[in-house]
């Protein structure tokens, strides 16, 4: 069994989906519907922009998006659609992504979502109170104790629970800071600073997951072709109403990434494709599940070897 995975924040790079683009008209078409659903031109941001400003929440999280789903069209024409695999999972965004590939929501609706998305958890927190740090070398459990001790009185868990020995926490700055040096205490290999603009994952989006749960009621969920393995539960869904849930509940809640790895071996998937741009979900999923097979498909070299693997 396969699942196909679609990669979060921190992927993004200037003229990603490029070359799919120019192979694959289906694909360009998906950078053309999603500038205008914008209402400007993302694709020449991806493909011809800077860095600083494609890594803008608000930019970074549909330009992902968008790239993942084209790299997907162009395995559609290859004769590889997203029946080809028994579940769909993506990390924070790329569970947007994920929902998209298997037509829960439509490509248009997905964009808008993300860009209100980015903007609402941009600005939930001023610029400087919140910050999110990777603990490295120290498993879920001990890297909450380590959020726990760091809180003191602020907001300070585990947002990403991304592979056995990378966890990353969120919350206020100065708990933040506490943490990674609590965090060298108890034995972890490196605790850094994370270069983001807000504590994603953690009770201080709350006044984005509102803003979510005010903009998912106006789109139209449908029942996903292919079951998603949710962040918040770390298990498949396929319920509309439950989705919409997951949705709000993800923006404060943590990304149970392992878990959901593990949960689809268990399954029976012993083949994970990640679809889009940059190489981060591969790495984890080999180091969570060791003899789980992993395939990139994001150029369209990886389009043609991944048809030929089928």
């Amino acid at each position: 069994m396969r699942a196909f995975v679609f990669p979060g924040q921190g992927a993004q790079t200037i003229g990603m989906g490029k070359a799919l683009a120019e192979a694959y008209p289906a694909a360009k078409a998906v950078f053309d519907e999603v500038d205008e659903a914008l209402g400007e031109r993302l694709s020449t941001l991806i493909w011809e922009g800077d860095i600083e400003t494609l890594t803008l929440t608000r930019n970074a999280q549909p330009a992902l998006m968008a790239t993942s789903m084209a790299a997907l069209r162009a395995l559609g024409v290859e004769g590889v659609g997203v029946g080809a695999a028994a579940y769909v999972a993506g990390h924070s965004l790329g569970e947007y992504t994920a929902l998209c590939a298997a037509g829960a929501i439509g490509l248009a609706d997905t964009a808008r979502l993300l860009r209100i998305r980015g903007e609402a958890m941009q600005e939930a927190v001023p610029v400087g109170v919140g910050a999110m740090a990777a603990l490295l070398g120290l498993d879920f459990d001990a890297a909450q104790a380590v959020a726990e001790a760091a809180a003191q009185g602020e907001v300070c868990q585990a947002a990403n629970d991304n592979d056995p020995g990378q966890v990353v926490v969120s919350g206020h700055k100065g708990a933040i800071e506490r943490a990674l040096e609590i965090a060298k205490a108890h034995g972890a290999k490196r605790a850094i600073l994370l270069p983001v603009s807000a504590p994603f994952h953690s009770a201080l989006m709350a006044p984005a997951a509102e803003v979510m749960r005010a903009a998912l009621a106006d789109v139209v969920i449908a029942a996903p072709q292919v079951p998603l393995v949710a962040n918040v539960r770390a298990q498949a869904v396929s319920d509309p109403d439950e989705i919409r849930a997951l949705l709000v509940a993800q923006v404060t809640g943590s990304v149970r990434w392992r878990e959901s790895v593990m949960w689809m071996a268990q399954a029976g998937v012993g083949e994970v494709w990640e679809i889009g741009a940059g190489k981060a979900l591969s790495g984890m999923v080999r180091r969570i599940v060791k003899e789980m097979d992993v395939r990139n498909v994001g150029t369209p070299d990886d389009v043609v070897a991944a048809v030929a693997a089928v």
